[in-house]
C-alpha cells in the first residue's frame, strides 16, 4: 500500500493557483469568510521577524464563534460533552452564547478590562471553552494551562503573565480518581497578590478550603445580566498565550493575535475536514494544548460544528472508551494523536470491531509523525478503507496546520506515513546547515520562508528571543526545529524534532524514522528510541519496545528480528545497540511519549519536571534499565 486514491470532492485548482501568484492577497480574500466590524486598510504589514495581518480591521474571536450563528444555528448542539465519570451535557449555540455573555459580565464586575490576563486551570469541561470565549468578548488574554500541572509549574506561568483571575475547579476527573486543582491553585498563587480573585467550579464536590479571594462560579452566575456587547478589537489584539513547556529554563509564552490566527483556523478546518452542517467533530487534545485551543475551542465554533467533547483518559475505564462515544454521538470526523492510536494497536483489532464506527468519513492525526504501519491500521480498522487520513504537521507556534492532506479543497493520493503538502499560501523548504534547498529524497532541516495569518505574533514579554528561537538560523525563515524531507511529489515527510536526531559514527538518523521501522514489525505497539554516549561511534543507539497484548515469543528471537529488520530498511548503521523491552512508555496525560525522560535519563541528567507524566511506574521501569546499563559499564572498566 504506497499510495491511497481517495478524496472527498473535485480539485479547487482555483485556490492554490491564487495562494501561489499572491499570497498576500490570498489571504485577504480567506479572511472575507469571517465578520470584521470594520474592514482593513492594508493585508500584511511584515516587518521580519514581525507580522501585522489586516491592519486597520476590527474583529471579535468571541462575536465569530457564537454572534454569528444565532440566527440559524441557535438550537443547534455545540457541545456534546461527556464526563468520564458517565454525565454528560449538550449545550446549544444559543445556550453557550448566553453563558459566555453572563461571564463576561461576571469578569467585567470585577474589574477586568482589555489586555488583562486571566489564566484558566481546569478540567475538560464546557466552563472551559466559556471562560476562554468570555475573555476574547472583552479582549482580555487568556492563559490555559493543561490540568495536568504541578503548582511550580503553573506558579511560574501565572507569574510571568501577571494574571489578576485564576478560573479553576475543585476537582476533575482522571482514570476514575479526583486530582485536586483548587488544592494545587492554593500552592500555586501563595504570596502572589497580583492575583485578585480566583473563581471556582463545583465540578467533583471534593473538599475545598476557601479565602477571601474564593468564588464560586455557580453562585456569580445565578445573578447577573445574560446580555454583553462583545467588543471590537484590533485584528492584531493578543486573543491568548499558550506557555510551551521547556525542558530547560523557564516555559516560553506563545502570544497569538485575534484576526490572522482566525483566518487561519476557518480557512485550515475548511480544507482539511471538508466540514459540513451534518457533522459531529471529535478532537481528543486537551484545551490545555494549542490542538485544544485551535480544533476544539475556536475552529468547530466558527464553523458552527457540533463536536464532542471528553474529559478523561482515552482508555478509562477501559481501551473501548473511544469506540464507545464515536458510536453513542455518530461521530463523523476523529482527530487524535498517534501515540494514542498506538497504544489501541496494541489491544487488538476485535475491540474496535465490536463497535459501529459507520458513521465515520474522515480520520485525522496531530501532534508527531505518524508511523506508517500506524496510519495502514486507522485506515483499514478504524476507517474500514473508506476514509481519508490527514496527518497535519504544524506546532503550538504556527497556529494551525500547516501540512497536510486537504479532502475539502482537493483529491490527491495519499501516502502512509507523509503530511503531504504545504497548506496554500505557504512557502516551505527542506534545507542543509547553510540554508540552501536540499535534492529531493534528502533529509534536512524544514523552513517556512513567508509569514501566514496564524503565526504567533511573539514570544510575551520576550521580541528578542523570539527573534533569537525562530528566526536566526536562516535569514528571513522561520525554523520550527523539525527535521524532514520531500520528495519527488512534493509531499513532505516528517522525521521528528531536529535536536531528536541521533549521530552514530558521523551519521544522522531521524528518531522517528526509526521509530516507525521498529512499530512496523507485526509483534510492536510502541516503541521510542535514544541515543547514550559511545567512545567508538559518538552516539550509540538504545531503543525501548513495547509488545502488542497476548505477544508470546521469546524475546531473544524478537530482538534478533527488529535487529534484521532495521538492517534491511534503514541500514546497518542504525542497528541499535540493546534493544529493551518494556510494559509501557513514559507519557503526559496527554498521550505524548516524554522522549525528554529518556534522554536526560540516558545522560544521566535530572529529568525536570514530570507533573503532566501519566503513569510513574514507565520511568521507574525504564530508569532500571539504564542503571544496568551504568553497572555493566563500571564492571567493564
Amino acid at each position: 500500500m504506497s499510495e491511497i486514491n481517495i478524496g472527498l470532492g473535485n480539485t479547487d485548482t482555483e485556490t492554490r493557483r491564487d495562494a501561489e501568484s499572491d499570497f498576500v492577497t490570498f489571504w485577504g480574500k480567506q479572511a472575507k469568510n469571517l465578520f470584521w466590524f470594520s474592514t482593513w486598510e492594508k493585508i500584511l504589514d511584515w516587518n521580519p521577524p514581525f507580522a501585522k495581518w489586516f491592519v486597520g480591521g476590527t474583529i471579535n474571536a468571541s462575536y465569530n464563534t457564537l454572534d454569528i450563528h444565532q440566527q440559524d444555528k441557535a438550537d443547534k448542539p455545540a457541545i456534546l460533552w461527556e464526563g468520564e465519570n458517565g454525565e454528560s451535557r449538550i449545550l446549544t449555540y444559543k445556550e453557550m452564547w448566553i453563558k459566555v455573555q453572563k461571564f463576561t459580565n461576571i469578569l467585567k464586575s470585577l474589574g477586568v478590562k482589555k489586555g488583562d490576563r486571566i489564566t484558566i486551570y481546569l478540567p475538560m469541561i464546557p466552563e472551559l471553552p466559556i471562560s476562554m470565549l468570555a475573555c476574547a468578548r472583552i479582549g482580555a488574554i487568556h492563559t490555559v494551562i493543561f490540568s495536568g500541572f504541578s503548582a511550580t509549574s503553573i506558579r511560574d506561568r501565572i507569574d510571568d503573565s501577571k494574571s489578576k483571575i485564576v478560573i479553576t475547579a475543585d476537582g476533575g476527573y482522571r482514570r476514575g480518581n479526583v486530582i485536586k486543582l483548587k488544592e494545587v491553585i492554593d500552592e500555586a498563587i501563595k504570596d502572589l497578590d497580583f492575583v485578585q480573585n480566583v473563581i471556582v467550579v463545583e465540578r467533583a464536590k471534593n473538599k475545598i478550603n476557601l479565602s477571601s479571594k474564593d468564588m464560586f462560579w455557580n453562585e456569580l452566575m445565578n445573578d447577573v445580566s445574560d446580555t454583553c456587547v462583545a467588543e471590537k478589537l484590533d485584528s492584531s489584539h493578543p486573543l491568548y498565550i499558550l506557555y510551551t513547556s521547556g525542558t530547560t529554563g523557564k516555559p516560553k509564552g506563545v502570544l497569538h493575535g485575534t484576526g490572522g490566527y482566525l483566518t487561519h483556523l476557518y480557512s485550515t478546518f475548511k480544507w482539511a475536514f471538508d466540514i459540513r452542517d451534518s457533522d459531529v467533530f471529535f478532537c481528543t487534545a486537551d484545551i490545555g494544548w494549542v490542538t485544544g485551543h485551535s480544533y476544539v475551542v475556536y475552529d468547530p465554533l466558527l464553523h458552527g460544528a457540533t463536536q464532542v467533547m471528553y474529559e478523561g483518559a482515552p482508555d478509562f475505564p477501559d481501551a473501548s472508551r473511544m469506540w464507545e462515544i464515536i458510536q453513542k454521538y455518530h461521530v463523523t470526523i476523529f482527530y487524535t494523536t498517534p501515540t494514542t492510536l498506538r497504544m489501541f494497536m496494541k489491544f487488538g483489532d476485535s475491540l474496535p470491531n465490536s463497535f459501529d464506527l459507520s458513521t465515520l468519513r474522515l480520520l485525522g492525526s496531530v501532534g508527531e509523525p505518524i508511523n506508517p504501519e500506524v496510519w495502514k491500521w486507522y485506515f483499514k480498522v478504524i476507517g474500514k478503507e473508506k476514509c481519508p487520513i490527514i496527518d497535519t504537521w504544524w506546532q503550538t507556534e504556527t497556529g494551525g496546520m500547516m501540512i497536510s492532506a486537504l479532502p475539502g479543497l482537493e483529491t490527491i493520493p495519499l501516502k502512509p506515513g507523509s503530511g503531504t503538502r504545504p497548506i496554500p499560501g505557504l512557502d516551505v523548504s527542506v534545507v542543509d546547515e547553510s540554508g540552501n534547498d536540499v535534492p529531493e529524497n534528502t533529509k534536512g532541516f524544514l523552513v517556512i520562508k513567508n509569514p501566514w495569518p496564524g503565526m504567533l505574533l511573539t514570544l510575551w514579554g520576550d521580541d528578542k528571543k523570539y527573534r533569537d528561537v525562530y528566526w536566526s538560523k536562516y535569514k528571513n525563515c522561520y525554523y520550527p526545529g523539525d527535521y524532514a524531507l520531500k520528495d519527488a511529489d512534493g509531499y513532505f515527510w516528517l522525521l521528528g524534532r531536529a535536536d531528536d536526531v541521533l549521530k552514530v559514527s558521523g551519521h544522522r538518523i531521524g528518531t522517528a524514522e526509526l521509530e516507525s521501522c521498529i512499530v512496523s514489525h507485526s509483534d510492536v505497539a510502541e516503541s521510542a528510541v535514544c541515543g547514550v554516549s559511545d567512545e567508538i561511534k559518538g552516539e550509540a543507539i538504545i531503543a525501548f519496545v513495547v509488545l502488542k497484548q497476548n505477544v508470546i515469543k521469546d524475546h531473544i528471537i524478537l530482538e534478533k528480528e527488529l535487529l534484521i529488520k532495521i538492517r534491511n530498511d534503514i541500514g546497518a548503521i542504525a542497528t541499535p545497540k540493546q534493544i529493551y523491552f518494556v510494559t509501557k512508555l513514559p507519557k503526559t496525560r496527554s498521550g505524548k511519549i516524554m522522549r525528554r525522560l529518556l534522554k536526560a535519563m540516558s545522560s544521566n541528567e535530572t529529568i525536570g519536571d514530570v507533573s503532566t507524566l501519566e503513569d510513574g511506574t514507565a520511568v521507574s521501569e525504564i530508569q532500571s534499565v539504564f542503571d544496568e546499563i551504568q553497572k555493566s559499564i563500571q564492571k567493564s572498566n
